[in-house]
């Protein structure tokens, strides 16, 4: 029986899909050449024109997207609408550099609801629960995005934002939310506060937590899933291509995220060369738009690293893998690669730590070092043991990844939190 309650595109066929994708990728490339310099500067140097699109696969031809040039067009030059047009602005941290502007028109805001509002009904939301929004407010994108959603689907918000943790357990001990959205990392750090306070985390309202702007393994969805007794799943989504809302995974599955293809066209390249890989490989994330006004994006490489799979509880959307990482996140340590996740999936292993960690990395003489700082769970710190539990993490991590390590366990509560995305890697190699 049809689901009454879905989009129209969430009930399409690959082949319907296909054909709508193709005729709002057409739109999209031949108006970020009218509109837009840069666009119509790369396009005809690469000798390409939106006309030449006349299947999905030719959009392989047109060129790449990249950060920097997010940030040479700084504050509005890559905008298809004049900033007067425009309801909105978000903007990222800027903490490498000029921060990257995104605009957004009436109907871009109502796209980000439909996409949202889509999202958190395949997590399990339903209309008249209650949302505890743990985003951040204000220039990220997290927080008003999932607030917009969260009301176009009929829930009732609590507009918490990050930060304040003890505030954080009193509102959700008093409101009794039935979902909330936040941070793997700072579930974490209110997973810490619940135990400081004596309250016991399983005993809570929530029955869905909905997890993102950051990697996170499924040892941490198991550690989270088990303190609280609820289910928790993926969101994706980036300030580029819209927001939060992007891809969803679904509640019932747990099984990858369904990108919502009618509005973003997924592609999965090789980090090196740049080619196209076939569905089922792993690579580099790239998006391309298909319905945003103000700022299109064609081919943005996300250098997110995931694949690409047949869609499951959506049949119609394929799926993306959890991202596992990012390519400009990789750790190259004596020619070894490593991801901060693959550090986490060990760390969550081991029965004393908490999930709270940081990798430092510095250079003595002419080579480099990597020290994981390993925060313990609380009632497990014991210094006597410490450093026989190190030094097991440490050979674990030899084994199983090829790297050598020092590992430092810390005390409860010590390592810096974050209200927001958690800083894993501090690197304090000397620049050449």
């Amino acid at each position: 029986m049809t689901d009454l309650t879905l989009d129209p595109a969430e009930r399409m066929g690959r082949d319907e899909l296909a054909n709508l994708q193709r005729e709002r990728l057409r739109r999209t490339l031949a108006r970020a050449y009218e509109r837009v310099p840069h666009y119509r500067r790369a396009f005809d140097a690469a000798g390409i024109h939106p006309a030449d699109l006349r299947e999905l696969s030719d959009l392989a031809r047109f060129p790449f997207l990249v950060k920097t040039d997010l940030r040479d067009n700084y504050p509005f030059g890559l905008f298809a609408e004049p900033r007067e047009n425009l309801l909105r602005l978000h903007a990222s941290s800027g903490t490498t550099g000029k921060p990257i502007v995104v605009g957004y028109t009436r109907a871009d805001l109502d796209m980000w609801a439909e996409v949202v509002a889509r999202s958190l009904r395949l997590a399990g939301a339903r209309p008249g629960e209650l949302l505890h929004n743990a985003y951040g407010y204000g220039l990220f994108t997290g927080g008003l995005g999932i607030h917009s959603g969260a009301e176009r689907l009929g829930l009732t918000v609590v507009p918490v934002s990050g930060g304040m943790t003890e505030r954080q357990v009193q509102l959700i001990t008093d409101f009794r939310p039935d979902l909330i959205t936040v941070t793997p990392s700072y579930m974490l750090a209110i997973l810490d506060e619940f135990r400081k306070g004596g309250i016991d985390p399983r005993q809570c309202s929530l029955k869905v937590g909905i997890f993102g702007a950051e990697p996170w393994t499924n040892a941490m969805r198991a550690e989270i899933e088990d303190a609280f007794r609820m289910d928790a799943v993926d969101i994706y989504g980036l300030s580029e291509v819209i927001g939060p809302g992007v891809s969803m995974e679904s509640v019932e599955t747990k099984d990858g995220l369904h990108v919502w293809e009618d509005h973003f066209y997924p592609e999965i390249i090789d980090p090196e060369t740049g080619a196209v890989l076939p569905d089922g490989e792993l690579g580099e994330l790239v998006f391309t738009s298909l319905t945003k006004e103000a700022f299109p994006v064609i081919r943005y490489r996300t250098r997110d690293l995931t694949r690409l799979l047949p869609g499951t509880a959506r049949p119609g959307m394929r799926r993306m893998e959890k991202v596992t990482g990012r390519s400009d996140d990789m750790i190259i340590l004596r020619g070894v690669n490593v991801f901060p996740t693959q550090i986490e999936e060990a760390l969550l292993a081991c029965e004393w730590c908490g999930g709270h960690f940081l990798i430092e990395l510095t250079r003595e003489g002419r080579l480099d070092e990597m020290t994981i700082l390993a925060e313990a769970r609380p009632g497990s710190w014991d210094p006597e043991a410490s450093d026989r539990h190190a030094e097991k993490l440490a050979t674990t991590i030899k084994g199983t990844i090829g790297i050598t390590a020092r590992v430092a366990i810390q005390p409860p509560g010590t390592l810096e939190r974050s209200g927001g995305k958690a800083r894993r890697v501090l690197d304090r190699r000397p620049r050449v």
